[in-house]
């Protein structure tokens, strides 16, 4: 039976509040963005607060699959970071508490929160992105807000340029105006000039009322049907006051949502693959048409299939068979002995025919490229339903490990770490939704991209992080690389301040000088140098070598428990024997009778191998050296 344990309410108890705080942190970020990247279109034109936060709301929405990943690796990094800074987790592996059982309510937790990320793909983000984008277009064809400068042409009035000098802010006065009315055309516009007017807005919003003072007009009295622009009258006429209505719409026009709810990010799954399905059986008979017309198109006035009808009166094509010539027929012939203005005609007709084909098949190209980027669109979006659950999963196990491994709460490092990997996720994301777009990988292929790169990462961190491994432990790097290379480390011994077992002299001395027996012994067996037929058959005894290395250390062991400072220090001496990886390559005979028979190939090999005896001997006499330097420090005390 399942029953929750207090430890699972603690575990979600450090991780939900945290969870929460990340969300709204990062959801205000990607709206920031999208403000940032749509502030163009809002400003300027007088929307109303209602309307702005409606907006927002719906962006909102649609913003929540890419802020919930990054809100789940913070939250996740940042709680097991904290348990493991405060040593809970390792009261609690001291328990017998593995890691992942103490991950075991939040994986439920996740798995819970994927399956509610696709049912808010499918059910509630296809109504928000239809409301948002519909409500976006709504304010890119809104009338920007009457605000007119001074010194500039003012053009946001369709059909109109206006020019003010100056303006009284108090009064709302403009001074110095001048109007050009382009609303009848250019062949019929007019110029108003104007000493000074007032400007308003009719109660409806719908025209705009404009009130001139001292001023003269101009404008053009062409028929609508003369063509000649030379000596065209006008007509001037100069007033004291005059009123001009000119038809400006200041109201916001919502669009219809019909029109975005047909298109691929206003339908849910079931509409998705329905709209595929469609697509694809249409695309696959326009392509048939095209096909067939292709094969029934003659060629030099040949056709090279006939049109049969069977007893059901199906339609089907015939190859008809190739016509074998008596002899060869110079086409050229008749071109040749032609005259040039045959040829000419003979040309143009063969271009203008070459090029109808041609743009009849770009044509046709293109449409077909049209219908199959929309069939892309749609397997897209029919993907994000899917991408965005497992995205959580995904993060969860890389940002728990991960805060377990680093053992660094709070927000600092837990945040550098969650904004890298969330780059490198959006990054591989965005390129693999590209590639999918343009049709250069297959959707799916694309779409799953950076699930098939975090994947790995995740159960990387995992692995290292259920097994106590170091991850981010420079030395483990760089002993590493010690020993790829052959660099040696530098062995470090401490005074101890609490010795639990003394160091008899005796005892040491004898276990010293078995030491220097063992190394002279193994430099005795082991020669110097090596042929190359020798080191690829017999090289390095590699087991001795590993038995000489764990004596070294158990010896080191030993002494460091003296209270001699010498002694300890002298210890440092010692050189810490590498596992050296060319000392015995007979271990592997195919290898080695292989490496024979190709002899250049192997030489590289070999003179590698040569190195690392050298330098192992060497160190074996240091091992001498300093061996003997202990027993008379040791035998003098």
């Amino acid at each position: 039976m399942f029953r929750i344990k207090r430890m699972d309410i603690f575990i979600l108890q450090s991780f939900v509040p945290l969870f929460m705080m990340t969300f709204c942190i990062c959801l205000f970020i990607v709206l920031m963005q999208f403000l940032w990247r749509y502030i163009d279109d809002l400003v300027g034109k007088g929307l109303g607060v209602d309307v702005i936060a409606e907006l927002f709301f719906y962006a909102a929405l649609t913003m929540i699959p890419m802020a919930l990943p990054l809100a789940i690796l913070l939250a996740s990094l940042m709680t097991f970071g904290n348990l493991g800074e405060q040593f809970e987790l390792t009261a609690m592996k001291a328990s017998g508490i593995s890691l992942l059982r103490t991950m075991a309510p939040l994986i439920v937790l996740m798995v819970m929160i994927a399956t509610g990320a696709f049912f808010f793909q499918n059910n509630v983000l296809p109504v928000a992105q239809t409301k948002m984008w519909t409500l976006l277009y709504s304010m890119r064809q809104k009338s920007p807000e009457l605000e007119i400068p001074e010194g500039v042409f003012y053009d946001q009035i369709p059909g109109y340029n206006l020019f003010v000098q100056e303006k009284n802010r108090d009064t709302g006065v403009l001074y110095e105006m001048m109007i050009y009315d382009v609303s009848k055309g250019f062949e019929n516009s007019s110029i108003i000039l104007a000493d000074s007017g007032k400007m308003s807005i009719t109660p409806d919003k719908t025209h705009l009322f404009l009130r001139l003072w001292n001023g003269e007009s101009f404008e053009n009295i062409r028929d609508a049907g003369a063509s000649n622009m030379r000596n065209v009258p006008y007509r001037r006429e100069s007033f004291s006051q005059k009123d001009i209505m000119l038809k400006f719409d200041a109201n916001f026009n919502r669009m219809d949502e019909q029109g975005m709810r047909s298109q691929y990010v206003g339908k849910n799954m079931t509409e998705l693959q329905a709209s595929i399905d469609s697509m694809s059986h249409r695309v696959d008979s326009i392509g048939d048409i095209y096909g067939t017309a292709l094969r029934e198109y003659p060629y030099m006035g040949l056709r090279r299939y006939d049109s049969k009808t069977d007893n059901e009166g199906r339609h089907y094509k015939l190859r008809r068979p190739d016509v074998a010539l008596a002899q060869p027929v110079d086409v050229d012939s008749v071109f040749r002995g032609s005259s040039s203005g045959v040829r000419i005609n003979y040309l143009s007709q063969a271009l203008s025919k070459a090029e109808r084909t041609l743009e009849e098949y770009k044509y046709k190209s293109q449409t077909m490229a049209e219908e199959q980027k929309l069939i892309r669109r749609h397997a897209i979006e029919l993907q994000k339903k899917f991408t965005l659950s497992f995205a959580c999963v995904i993060f969860f196990f890389i940002g728990a490990p991960l805060g377990a491994i680093i053992r660094k709460g709070g927000l600092g490092t837990p945040l550098v770490i969650s904004v890298f990997l969330f780059i490198f996720y959006y990054i591989i994301d965005n390129m693999g939704y590209k590639f999918a777009r343009d049709g250069k990988w297959e959707v799916w292929e694309g779409m799953w991209l950076s699930a098939a790169v975090l994947l790995p990462l995740g159960i990387f961190f995992t692995y290292k992080a259920v097994n106590d491994s170091a991850v981010f432990n420079k030395d483990a790097y760089l002993n590493f690389f010690r020993r790829f290379f052959g660099v040696s480390e530098v062995r470090h011994v401490e005074m101890k301040e609490l010795v639990m077992a003394e160091v008899d002299p005796k005892v040491a001395v004898e276990r010293l000088a078995a030491l220097k027996a063992e190394t002279a012994a193994y430099l005795s067996h082991n020669p110097e140098k090596q042929s190359y037929a020798d080191y690829w058959t017999r090289g390095y005894d590699r087991d001795s070598l590993h038995r000489l290395r764990d004596n070294i250390e158990a010896t080191v062991e030993y002494l460091s428990n003296s209270r001699e400072k010498l002694v300890v220090l002298k210890l440092m001496d010692m050189p810490i024997l590498r596992s050296l990886w060319f000392q015995q390559p007979s271990r592997r005979p195919w290898l080695s009778r292989l490496m024979i028979v190709l002899f250049p190939a192997g030489v590289p090999v070999w003179l590698y191998g040569r190195k690392t005896q050298t330098d192992l001997r060497a160190e074996l006499a240091t091992v001498n050296k300093v061996a003997d330097e202990l027993i008379k420090l040791i035998d003098k005390d």
